[in-house]
């Protein structure tokens, strides 16, 4: 079978919350302290895996980790019983559903020995993320376990910041054609942290065997970090030969332009001009933080949040671009508002992943009957709602692990218990 894109969405935890953990996401402070939804949430990210197969898109999960992560807490030499407040808050964060976080990913037609690697984010920057990385690891490992065609890499060290696919665009005429490769960092010295280092891009470049001459490595502007754009693909996206992006996404973003031209002539370049949507409205609109795919037809479309309908500069704004000739003709809005109000529109949720579905562990791929079964346990088990106030109670901890246990049982995934 031919190399096709499949999105690997992360399945939302038992234990989503607000809890307000993560620094330069406005979304995420904004709403610290709310009360959360933990199963209105994941039925959410089922029911867009469900929109995505109804398109004809592959779709793949990766699961929630333990939470609390009471090795995370050991490793502090404390428990989840002892745990100060705010240590118990990053044990319990359900982070790794944003998918998106999960690793650098370079297909097979790239790189030097022609297998897909796939590099774990050490997401060093943020508490609550940077100890994601082993759990996520052992299920790349899994899902990802035929040598012949992946290499899945360990994390960069610290101190250099790995966020991962967030931070990671690729460019071709074809999921299977060779593509090139952008990597966009930021430089501290903003009032958020720049979480994408341009030493750890660069290593994983190396690590991934890719072409220097296809390879692009690209600053994000600290305006666009200023405004709360904390990872690139809040104010960019590529598909194909498809860029999308914010007028203001790029430090130097006619120096990129020219250097992607150059390295692909057939690369089309849709820009939103700042005149049009503001910084502010493309973020809290998650205009970009959105999934544009290729379709089975050819045609490209764009998979956005309710957020971005609602915002009335970015919906007119949109509704003129695909009644031009453009390569992107066709909107899909999708209900992703428990995500969204911490931080993680469409794009967040997923891992592109360019491979033979036939090489990936099965039952990390879904269709409609599978979601079904996932639905049913998430329906049963994931609590309604989580009060911040309550991080201490015990019984919710026991509730997260019995839900996880069941998730897992129901993919036969009980490797990973």
């Amino acid at each position: 079978m031919p190399l096709i894109e499949i999105n690997f969405d992360g399945i939302v935890g038992p234990t989503h919350n607000y809890a307000g953990l993560s620094l330069g996401n406005l979304a995420a402070t904004r709403n610290a302290g709310s009360v959360s939804r933990p199963r209105a949430a994941a039925l959410q990210g089922i029911a867009k895996m469900r929109a995505n197969i109804a398109l004809g898109l592959a779709q793949g999960v990766l699961l929630p980790h333990r939470r609390p992560d009471r090795a995370w807490l050991a490793a502090l030499a404390t428990t989840p019983e002892d745990a100060a407040p705010a240590l118990l808050a990053n044990a319990l964060s359900a982070s790794p559903m944003w998918a998106a976080n999960a690793a650098t990913v370079s297909p097979a037609p790239d790189t030097a020995d022609k297998r897909c690697h796939l590099t774990v984010a050490n997401l060093v920057t943020m508490p609550h993320r940077s100890h994601e990385w082993p759990e996520t690891l052992a299920q790349l490992r899994l899902a990802f376990a035929d040598r012949t065609r992946f290499a899945v890499n360990g994390p960069v060290p610290p101190p250099f910041g790995d966020e991962g696919a967030a931070n990671h665009m690729r460019m071709a005429t074809a999921h299977d054609a060779p593509g090139v490769e952008i990597f966009v960092y930021g430089v501290p010295g903003g009032p958020f942290p720049a979480r994408q280092h341009v030493e750890a891009s660069r290593a994983i470049a190396r690590l991934h065997g890719l072409d220097a001459q296809r390879t692009l490595f690209v600053q994000q502007s600290e305006q666009a970090i200023a405004a709360g754009a904390f990872h690139n693909d809040v104010v960019a996206v590529a598909n194909g030969p498809v860029l999308f992006a914010h007028e203001l996404a790029f430090a130097d973003k006619e120096g990129f332009y020219a250097d992607l031209r150059r390295l692909m002539p057939e690369a089309e370049i849709v820009e939103v001009p700042a005149s049009r949507v503001s910084l502010a409205d493309a973020i809290a609109s998650y205009l970009f933080n959105a999934q544009l795919v290729t379709l089975p037809g050819g045609e490209m479309a764009l998979i956005l949040p309710g957020e971005a309908r609602a915002n009335p500069a970015v919906w007119n704004w949109l509704q003129d671009m695909v009644a031009g000739n453009g390569p992107i003709r066709r909107l899909e809005v999708v209900d992703v508002r428990e995500s969204m109000a911490n931080g993680g529109g469409p794009a967040c949720l997923r891992l592109r992943v360019v491979a033979d579905p036939a090489t990936i562990d099965p039952r990390f791929l879904v269709d409609d009957a599978k979601l079904d079964r996932l639905e049913a346990v998430i329906a049963a088990h994931w609590p309604e709602t989580i009060d911040p106030a309550g991080f201490a109670s015990p019984s919710l901890w026991q509730q997260a692990a019995a839900a996880r246990e069941e998730l897992l049982t129901a993919l036969d995934l009980a490797a990973l218990a």
